[in-house]
């Protein structure tokens, strides 16, 4: 099975952005080297974790970086075969509007 710690860059807003994975948590870095956002998650469990943050820096708001950043922790519990419980206000606000993120939810 594949290690699940590449980064991988984007470009959001115009700004290309690194997300990385780090030990219960993915974070986006900007092209300074800087954290700028991160989401982060419990786990609970060989089958489960809990997204219990989600945060990005005031200045790099509004370029669809938190929504990224749940995103790819939805991906991640898909290569992994567990579950989420998105206990963070704007993670389960994400849940709650993209159907494609039900599969991974942990039943309510």
């Amino acid at each position: 099975m594949p290690e699940w710690s590449t980064s991988i860059y984007r470009e959001i807003g115009g700004y290309p952005m690194e997300y990385k994975n780090g030990e219960n948590r993915i974070y986006a870095v900007n092209d300074e080297g800087v954290k700028v956002g991160e989401v982060t998650f419990v786990p609970t469990g060989e089958d489960m974790f809990i997204i219990d943050h989600t945060g990005v820096d005031d200045a790099a708001r509004g370029q669809g970086i938190a929504q990224e950043l749940v995103k790819r922790a939805v991906e991640k519990a898909k290569s992994e075969g567990k579950k989420i419980v998105p206990l963070c206000p704007f993670a389960k606000a994400e849940f709650a509007k993209k159907p494609e993120y039900q599969e991974v939810q942990a039943a309510k």
